[in-house]
């Protein structure tokens, strides 16, 4: 069954969301898993795929934007659409739960200020149906790069 982990940060932004999802992406990366970014829009999708230039300082994140009929040749990808994969990390960055959840082995939802009512909701969702949940508060997680 699906392992589901909720990332709250102490930030209050979006952007936030999206620094740390390169961080988890790093960490799967070193691990030898794939990883599956989902996000609301191609404007998310766009700054992601910039911040993986050089977020955490100094690292590249071999990753790129996948539309839905291209050819996975990177282990981190960035879509608004359906995985081509089925395993590894799901890091959920959009509003709601994708339909396609449950593929994945573990799915990292990432909560905000701005979204803390959202990741409640999702919260919820995946509680309802008997996934197993994890909660890690986080401060200062950018302290240590």
């Amino acid at each position: 069954m699906t392992r589901v982990d909720f990332y709250i940060l102490a930030d209050q932004t979006t952007d936030a969301c999206m620094r740390f999802a390169c961080r988890l992406g790093l960490k799967a990366l070193q691990a030898g898993h794939l990883v599956h970014v989902h996000v609301d829009a191609e404007q998310h999708a766009t700054h992601l795929d910039e911040l993986m230039w050089d977020y955490p300082k100094h690292r590249f994140l071999p990753h790129q934007v996948i539309p839905d009929t291209q050819e996975i040749d990177s282990p981190i990808h960035i879509s608004c659409g359906e995985p081509l994969h089925s395993e590894g990390l799901l890091i959920n960055l959009s509003n709601c739960v994708p339909t396609f959840f449950g593929r994945f082995d573990r799915v990292a939802e990432v909560v905000v200020g701005e979204t803390r009512d959202q990741g409640r909701i999702r919260y919820k969702h995946y509680r309802d149906r008997g996934y197993p949940l994890h909660h890690h508060e986080l401060d200062d997680w950018e302290a240590n790069q």
